[in-house]
């Protein structure tokens, strides 16, 4: 009889008797992928925590190939094999690559020197597997979104482990990272290693998935072989419901300017590039990483300098040299990374709401708060914030409620011009189709509305017409009637 890898029975974790797990049991057997799947919410990253021994668990049992453990932190896991990829990054920016993948381990015995030189050495042979192009004496601060984690996942794989917890790993890089990623995956279970890869992206799962099981409310509701479940039959699961159409497109663009970009240049980055976006239109920018689109954006908000080139607005050119003066302008900015640079974690949801409107609530220097809660309950009823109240921590919500926070704070102050940088970033699928419907309704009303995504058929199902970013360069632009997944991959390698 084979003893698996992982062996979860009966576990149970309340909080203030609220159960999170509810007689939860799973396995994982060697030289498989197993997929957890379920909504934001669901339990999937508690219970993760609990096999981690980041959190304690109430009751149950856990044994690690045959042999029964109590984790009490994640060192002990470690220890005893068992490493995970986090879907929230977690770098130390002041330090090197390299020093963030060997954290804790970067010399030999307790010799107090490290040897910088194999350091480096290892790093790079971990990110060459995974087909990497980075020095390892870079500085995490240095790095994109997508970048840090990729080395997150190569420091995960430095462990060694023989299971391997993969949280959302795929969240922030483009297709060619992906298929990289799935590529040292299949060579890890040819070794007989263990994945538990948790993932809201339909494709990956049926892609690499062996065996799949579903939570929802912290309890199991279905699983078995990958080959019995299709799309439909996993997203009704997930949710608990039927959704008639994955994306939400009711927009109908018109024929006049909202914004035109003309030899926008910043230079290493991107150059000359010709773009413009209509009122009502959603216009999907589509690229590999490091092909330019958010440094694009970036710049066309102000947050950077480009060197060269015009922005008009309406027809009239415009200097955006600041955040706030693109703000005034009537442009919104949903950054790529809603924890660093989208919310105020240890902010209330009303303060990170109403940030953004201060301005607005506060005629006479002194913020009207019964104004302030009245516009902030209206953001929680228009987005379906699910929150205990207006005032709690933000950090506490579901990541496709923090999403939908970023949303309503931008929405409140009426722009014109939404840009959006991969807006359903770690989000489960139910979120998504109501991210979805906002965007489409907001395009509706006569706003434009900018979307970078590095999913395929996200780009595919919700662009009016796509720009494709190659290089720094801008590829081409492919209308609605003509695009398509194929098309715009092969512009963009």
């Amino acid at each position: 009889m084979n003893i698996p890898l992982l062996d979860v029975t009966g576990l149970y974790k309340s909080y203030v008797g609220v159960p999170a797990l509810e007689n939860v049991s799973f396995r994982l057997e060697a030289g498989t992928v197993h997929a957890l799947c379920g909504e934001n919410g669901a339990g999937k990253s508690t219970l993760m925590k609990v096999i981690m021994g980041i959190i304690q668990r109430d009751r149950g049992e856990i044994a690690v190939k045959g042999k029964s453990v109590h984790f009490i932190s994640p060192r002990q896991a470690l220890d005893e094999g068992v490493s995970i990829i986090e879907q929230e990054l977690s770098p130390v920016p002041d330090m090197t690559i390299a020093e963030n993948i060997f954290l804790g381990r970067e010399g030999p015995g307790l010799s107090p020197f490290i040897n910088y030189r194999s350091l480096n050495r290892r790093a790079g042979e971990i990110l060459a597997t995974l087909g990497v192009d980075l020095d390892p004496r870079t500085k995490m601060k240095r790095l994109r979104v997508a970048q840090t984690q990729l080395v997150e996942i190569a420091k995960a794989l430095s462990y060694d482990s023989d299971i391997i917890i993969m949280d959302e790993p795929t969240s922030a890089i483009g297709a060619r990272e992906i298929e990289k990623l799935f590529s040292t995956i299949r060579r890890l279970k040819a070794a007989g290693k263990g994945i538990i890869y948790i993932s809201h992206k339909m494709d990956e799962i049926f892609d690499i998935a062996d065996t799949i099981t579903i939570l929802r409310d912290g309890r199991i509701v279905e699983g078995g072989p990958a080959a019995d479940f299709d799309r439909e039959r996993l997203i009704r699961n997930m949710i608990g419901r039927k959704i008639d159409t994955e994306y939400v497109k009711n927009n109908v663009p018109r024929n006049e300017l909202a914004l035109e970009v003309r030899g926008f240049t910043r230079n290493g980055e991107f150059s000359d590039i010709n773009l413009s976006v209509r009122r009502g239109e959603i216009l999907g920018i589509f690229g590999l990483m490091g092909a330019g689109r958010t440094e694009f954006l970036n710049a066309l908000y102000g947050v950077t300098r480009a060197d060269s080139g015009s922005v008009y607005l309406g027809g009239e050119k415009v200097r955006l040299t600041a955040p706030r003066r693109a703000l005034r302008k009537g442009i919104a900015y949903v950054t790529e990374d809603r924890k660093e640079s989208g919310l105020v974690l240890v902010r209330s949801v009303a303060d990170n709401i109403s940030m953004a409107a201060l301005r607005e609530l506060s005629p006479f220097g002194f913020v009207q708060r019964r104004r302030e809660l009245a516009k902030v309950d209206e953001m929680i009823s228009r987005f379906s914030i699910k929150t205990p109240s207006s005032g709690q921590l933000v950090k506490r919500l579901s990541g496709g409620n923090q999403q939908k926070v970023v949303l309503g704070r931008w929405i409140l102050i009426d722009p014109e011009i939404l840009i959006l940088d991969e807006p359903t970033r770690g989000i489960d699928v139910g979120s998504k189709h109501e991210i979805y419907s906002f965007i489409s309704d907001l395009a509706s009303e006569g706003r434009a509305v900018i979307m970078v995504s590095s999913e395929l058929p996200e780009i595919v199902g919700m662009s009016d017409r796509v720009a494709v970013f190659k290089e720094g360069h801008l590829a081409g632009v492919v209308d609605r009637d003509n695009v398509s997944e194929e098309t715009l991959m092969s512009m963009a390698v």
